[in-house]
This record gives structure tokens, sequence and C-alpha cells, in this order.
């Protein structure tokens, strides 16, 4: 993977779900972060995003990788409240995160999903231990390609053990 010089911005929230302290990139630092943009009634994010989210929660320890996800609305404002968002993440069983991304009030794209030059949803970016955003995936992406690239920004950032 090419290390990208571009600094992750920090995520502009509405609200929080699933947590007692709402996390941010620099306080991530240290962990790889997966950062998994969706749209509750977007059909890509219900059937892989967010499936392969949780995926990934189960298979890395959340000392070494944190899992976050960004309800990012662009259309449909009416029916994707926080209100029913919150209903979604219990009936999906979603436990990891959720931030609800700030709406821009100059226009339809919301502020994270524009600091970070989203397509659309799904949008998965993974951002390494020193928060520096390493690649982003606008749609599917497989989960062993996916899962490398996390092992990868997991052994890079592993102290060197001084052998050699």
């Amino acid at each position: 993977m090419t290390h990208s010089a571009t600094p992750a911005p920090e995520w502009q929230v509405q609200c929080w779900f699933n947590t007692q302290q709402a996390p941010s990139v620099a306080s991530l630092r240290g962990k790889v972060i997966v950062l998994e943009a969706f749209q509750m009634l977007c059909p890509g994010c219900v059937s892989e995003g967010l499936p392969q989210a949780q995926r990934v929660r189960a298979s890395f320890s959340p000392e070494q990788v944190a899992v976050v996800g960004l309800h990012t609305v662009f259309e449909h404002h009416q029916a994707m409240t926080p209100v029913a968002l919150e209903a979604f993440l219990h009936e999906y069983r979603i436990g990891f995160p959720v931030a609800v991304d700030r709406p821009d009030p100059q226009g339809a794209i919301p502020c994270t999903m524009r600091d970070y030059a989203m397509q659309g949803t799904p949008t998965l970016v993974l951002i390494d231990t020193a928060g520096f955003i390493r690649q982003q995936y606008f749609g599917k992406v497989g989960d062993l390609v996916l899962g490398a690239q996390i092992a990868l920004l997991i052994a890079e950032a592993a102290p060197s053990s001084g052998a050699g």
C-alpha cells in the first residue's frame, strides 16, 4: 500500500449512537480506523458495507482496530432521521459506534462526506495508526483484500523487534 500524505479530517458529527465517549480521528491514534459510511436506505450498505464492517469488528482486536460507522444522508432526508437510525441500528444489531454526519446548511452533501470527497455510499475508508487516509473504496471491497490491508497497517505500526 502506498502511503498517502492526506491526514484524515476530523468527523463533523450531529450525534452519536452506541458509544458513551465520542471517538475522533485524534482519539483513535494508534489504532487502524475502519470508517464505514452508509445510509440506511442504501441496498449496498445493508447487504455489503455494514455486514462487512461487523465482520471486521469481529475479526480484529479492538485494541488494534476501531470500526466506526458514519450515517451520511444526502437523499431522502425526511425518512432517514436519527430516530429512524436508532431503530435501524437496533434491528440490524450494529454494535460499533455510529456517527450521524452533520448536514451542510449550504449544500446537499453532509460535512464529513464532503471533507472526505466521498462519491456516495457505501464508502469504506482505511485510516492508519498515525491518522492518514490509506485507502478509500466506493462500493464493494472484498473481505480478503480488506483484511490483508488492515493486517498490513497493523504490522506497519508494530514496533520493530530489533532483530537482524
